[in-house]
C-alpha cells in the first residue's frame, strides 16, 4: 500500500536561510575518525535525540551496536535505526501512545521537524498499522528528506529551531511532546505498588550539612538532652 499523499505546510526548516548557520550538528565520517571521547559524545547524542534525555538509562544502552559504531562497521544512521528497533524504545514510547501521537514523536526525533498536518499523521499511522513499526522506521530513515538533511553520518537534530528574525527559538520537541499520551497517564500506577507517606516532614538537613565528629554542635545537643533536677534548699 503506497503512502497516502499529504500537503506541506510552511515551516522554518523549509525556508532557505541567508544568515549564519547557528546549529552545528555532530558529524561522524569514516574519513576523519574522532577521538574516543568524541565517539562517546556522538553515541550519547544519538541516545538523547531518539530516546530523549529522561530515557537515557544504562539498561537501555545497545552495547553491541555502540561497539560496531566505534569500529566503523556501521554508520550513525545504522545506529539510529537500531535504537528505533530496540525493545526499550518500543516499551518507553510506542506502548504508551496511540499510533497518531507516536508518528508525531518519530517525525520530530528522526526528521527533526514537526508534522505538516493531520493528514501526514494519518498517512504514517496507516504504514504502522499495515506494515509494522520497523517498516515505518525504515521509511523515515531511507526517505529523501532524511538523506538530504542528515545523510549517513549526521545525528538528527531539530532543524531551524532558531532563526535570526526571532529573539527566541521554538520549543524543544521533548518538552513540546512529552513521552506519555494523555489517555495513558491514568494507567501509570495501575497494578503497581505505591508508597504513600503518612507523616509530616518537619525538618530536613542534607547529609553534607550534618555536623561532623568533633563539631561543638554535637556537644550542645548532648547537653540539651541531659535533664537536671534541682534539690530543694533547706
Amino acid at each position: 500500500m503506497p503512502l497516502l499523499s499529504y500537503s506541506f505546510s510552511c515551516q522554518n526548516q523549509r525556508v532557505a536561510s541567508y544568515s549564519e548557520v547557528v546549529q552545528k550538528p555532530n558529524l561522524y565520517t569514516s574519513e576523519n575518525l574522532p577521538y574516543s571521547n568524541e565517539i562517546d559524545a556522538i553515541i550519547w547524542s544519538c541516545y538523547r535525540q531518539i530516546f530523549s534525555e529522561h530515557q537515557i538509562l544504562e539498561s537501555n544502552r545497545l552495547v553491541s551496536s555502540e561497539s560496531r559504531l566505534r569500529f566503523k562497521t556501521i554508520t550513525v544512521k545504522d545506529f539510529i535505526r537500531e535504537i528505533l528497533y530496540s525493545s526499550a524504545f518500543r516499551d518507553l514510547n510506542y506502548n504508551v501512545n496511540n499510533n497518531y501521537r507516536f508518528v508525531e514523536m518519530c517525525i520530530q526525533r528522526v526528521l527533526g521537524r514537526d508534522i505538516y498536518s493531520e493528514r501526514e499523521k494519518l498517512a504514517w499511522a496507516v504504514v504502522i498499522a499495515s506494515k509494522g513499526l520497523n517498516a515505518f522506521f525504515d521509511a523515515l530513515l531511507d526517505s529523501d528528506e532524511y538523506l538530504e538533511n542528515f545523510g549517513d553520518y549526521t545525528i538528527p537534530f531539530q532543524r531551524r529551531r532558531i532563526i535570526a528574525q526571532r529573539s527566541k527559538g521554538e520549543t524543544l520537541f521533548n518538552i513540546k511532546t512529552p513521552r506519555y499520551g494523555k489517555e495513558f497517564l491514568g494507567n501509570l500506577v495501575v497494578g503497581k505498588p505505591q508508597f504513600i507517606w503518612q507523616g509530616t516532614v518537619r525538618k530536613f538537613t542534607p547529609q553534607e550539612n550534618l555536623p561532623k565528629a568533633g563539631d561543638p554542635a554535637l556537644f550542645l545537643r548532648m547537653v540539651k538532652d541531659v535533664s537536671f533536677t534541682l534539690a530543694p534548699i533547706n
